[in-house]
């Protein structure tokens, strides 16, 4: 009846509840080998049963289900005792109100007891994480009390300075430097009066005697009520970052004087030493710099780049590369860049450090010695083709001549002048072709530069727009020079023709003549060019300017900025080869949208002399007397047309196919041969060497070189022969040939030789 009347009380509360009732100490225990039960009740008194028994069988199988005693006989002493051997609580019989609230509660006391469990696990795994933590990392770990007595040191302590550092109670400062203390007790007090995070650098002194230097960062701990009842210093020893860093300051200062720009910042490229190189280069001191990123200061570095080479740096420790960069003047230099990590003892890296090396006035020294290989290669091309072309010119050139003075109607008279025409612009680009290839040479005679540029003056004004200006300006009295005429106007003609297409709103071209001395440094700089006096003339505009993207390839052949069908990118490299061929070189000045000033230097002849094309005209309309001429060449045509050329002006010819042939004829007729006329690209053997054959039989005999591909050195070599070789490069004027011969034949005076 108990039982039935407990059940209706506990399903009125809770309606599907479940209920099992046993009487017997059998059946109670098999329903404690089922399990399951949110909350046992039980009577105190049961017959053949002990409540105390059953409650320890409870105890040991279920000790976290509450137990609750129902008793009308149970007493005050037997619910104490019941109470201490673990029953949750008793209720009287009669006094079943107080049944549901006794459960209620007892769900709640099993309730904060799993909750309880819950945080002790959670501050278990939390204190271990934290032991793991303090115990295993470097830093100097200690809890202090307001009495600067150590509550607690990890072990990096004991590593340090030995157990004795481990002691509950010691002096939290004791091994600080006597002479830091009160740093290190002004860190304390702050942490104490300010409650926030105090930071401060100390020295800590070793058992041995030795100093660490260390960070330390204290903060207060707090009690559930807030009152500060502990101080937590966590001190890093950065001794190997110190002594890194003053290692890196000494042998920068012993660096100081090097020509290597050397820069020394943190991690996030935060500069911290600036050295004297680095100054003279950039132009920046070293106070305006010291603590500002070095990309950030206006060096002008590739964002892309310069994070590429950030990223190689952390992943390899080293980075090696250029950089174009800015100085604070706003010029450029080229810099080879080598970036280091400067690490720890500990591996870990604390700065970088940077070397920089200039190598502008280099990289244009390779950039001029590559331009004169790829026109070196250009000319080897280009000779052997005008070699052929020079040789196909050459018959039809002095058969013009020669047909033009039989020529009896006008229309025949047209007809060869626009053959005439058309084979000298052949020739003429022939000249151009080598001369931006390799500076293959012509004619040269004595230019006077006033005379000169006045007449070019007028010939380029003729194509110039009314927008565009041009004026000519002698700073000094200028020097002559010694050139081709031709090669002399085209030069200036391009540069004039690219001056005004680079002002299409209009503008100012100006020539500048100057004398100026080029000395050693600037000589090497230029290959090919020895030092002395010089004539240098400038061409100067005013329009857009060259990008300083492409100056570097303006040389260059067939590099041209212009439309298709507006140029063909020969100009430019034309006027260097010519300046070469001359002994001479170009220099450039540029800045976008300010003009540019192209510099032409030609070797200067101070001495004075008369210039020797006025007596070409003379002599070549005399006639021959009969004298007998060798002529030596391999083409069939060429040597049949000049053959004809010179039986018509007088002469007898004993022509010859090859060198061998014509060594042969001379050795046969030596007494009757006055001049030899010989090819320098013979199929059997060189020129020089039938020259060099002919003088070792006649030391005086006159002696005139021709040819399509004349090489300076061939020029030079022949010159040096007493009496000099006269060398003409094909394709030939009759009057040019017929006035050699009346030279070397001793009726005229002799011309200048080519240089």
């Amino acid at each position: 009846m108990d039982a039935e009347l407990v059940g209706r009380l506990i399903r009125r509360e809770w309606p599907q509840c479940c209920i099992q009732h046993v009487c017997t100490a059998t059946e109670y225990r098999a329903a404690l080998n089922t399990g399951g039960f949110d909350v046992i009740l039980s009577d105190y008194t049961i017959p053949g049963f002990d409540g105390l028994a059953a409650l320890a069988l409870a105890r040991a199988r279920h000790p976290a289900t509450p137990f609750l005693f129902l008793s009308g006989t149970i007493g005050e002493e037997r619910a104490v005792e019941a109470l201490k051997r673990g029953a949750t609580d008793y209720v009287i019989k009669d006094r079943p109100t107080r049944l549901i609230p006794a459960i209620r509660q007892a769900f709640a006391l099993v309730a904060e007891g799993e909750r309880r469990r819950e945080m002790e696990e959670t501050l278990r795994q939390n204190e271990e994480r934290f032991r793991q933590i303090t115990e295993n990392v470097a830093e100097l770990i200690a809890v202090v009390n307001l009495d600067r007595r150590r509550v607690y040191v990890n072990p990096a302590y004991a590593k340090l300075f030995g157990e004795p550092a481990t002691e509950t109670g010691a002096d939290a400062f004791r091994e600080v430097h006597p002479d830091d203390q009160a740093r290190a007790h002004a860190l304390f007090e702050q942490t104490l009066a300010t409650t926030d995070r105090q930071r401060n650098e100390y020295r800590l002194v070793l058992p041995d005697g030795a100093v660490r230097y260390v960070e330390s960062h204290a903060s207060a701990l707090r009690d559930a009520d807030g009152a500060i009842v502990n101080v937590l210093l966590v001190s890093h020893d950065f001794t190997a970052r110190r002594d890194a860093e003053a290692r890196l300051r000494e042998q920068a200062s012993l660096l100081d004087r090097a020509r290597d720009a050397i820069v020394a910042t943190d991690l996030q490229h935060r500069i911290t030493y600036w050295n004297a190189s680095a100054e003279r280069l950039y132009g920046w001191k070293a106070t305006e710099v010291h603590g500002r990123r070095v990309d950030e200061i206006g060096l002008g570095f590739d964002p892309v780049r310069f994070s590429g080479a950030r990223t190689e740096l952390l992943d390899r420790g080293e980075w090696r590369g250029d950089f174009r960069l800015r100085t604070r003047s706003g010029g450029t230099v080229l810099v080879e860049s080598t970036w280091s990590l400067v690490v720890e003892n500990d591996g870990r890296p604390r700065s970088i450090l940077y070397i920089d090396t200039d190598v502008t006035e280099r990289k244009k020294l390779e950039t001029q010695l590559l331009r004169a290989q790829r026109m070196e290669s250009i000319g080897t091309l280009a000779g052997g083709i005008a070699h052929d072309l020079n040789n196909v010119l050459t018959p039809i050139f002095i058969a013009l001549e020669m047909l033009e003075a039989n020529a009896t109607t006008a229309d025949d008279r047209l007809l060869l002048e626009k053959t005439k025409s058309s084979a000298s612009h052949g020739a003429e680009l022939l000249q151009q072709l080598l001369a931006f290839a390799r500076g293959t040479e012509g004619r040269r005679s004595r230019i006077e530069p006033r005379l000169a540029l006045a007449e070019l003056q007028q010939l380029i004004g003729q194509g110039l727009p009314p927008s565009v200006t041009l004026s000519v300006r002698h700073d000094d009295s200028p020097w002559s020079i010694q050139a081709d005429p031709t090669q002399f106007k085209q030069a200036l003609l391009n540069l004039g023709l690219n001056a005004r297409d680079a002002m299409p709103a209009g503008g100012q071209i100006e020539v500048i003549t100057r004398n100026v001395q080029v000395d050693a440094p600037l000589a090497e700089a230029n290959p090919g060019v020895r030092p002395g006096p010089y004539l240098r003339i400038s061409v100067v505009d005013t329009g857009t300017g060259i990008p300083p993207a492409i100056i570097e390839q303006i040389f260059d052949p067939f590099f041209t900025t212009k439309p298709a069908g507006k140029g063909t990118g020969l100009g430019l490299s034309m006027v260097a080869g010519i300046l070469k061929s001359h002994g001479g070189f170009v220099q450039v000045e540029s800045e976008e949208g300010k003009g540019t000033t192209f510099h032409l230097l030609f070797p200067a002849l101070i001495e004075s002399g008369p210039p020797a094309h006025a007596l070409e005209k003379t002599a070549a309309t005399a006639r021959g007397e009969g004298e007998a001429i060798l002529l030596i060449d391999d083409e069939p045509a060429v040597r049949d047309t000049l053959q004809l050329l010179l039986q018509r002006a007088g002469y007898r010819v004993f022509p010859a196919e090859d060198g061998t042939a014509g060594l042969r004829q001379f050795a046969e007729r030596e007494l009757e041969i006055s001049l030899v006329v010989t090819d320098m690209m013979l199929p059997d053997q060189i020129g020089t060497q039938v020259v060099r054959a002919l003088r070792q039989r006649s030391a005086q005999l006159p002696i005139i070189a021709i040819s399509g591909t004349m090489a300076s050195g061939h020029f030079n070599e022949l010159l040096l022969l007493k009496p000099p070789v006269e060398c003409l490069s094909k394709p030939l004027a009759p009057a040019t040939l017929l006035a050699a011969i009346r030279r070397g034949l001793g009726n005229q005076p002799s011309a200048v030789a080519p240089k």
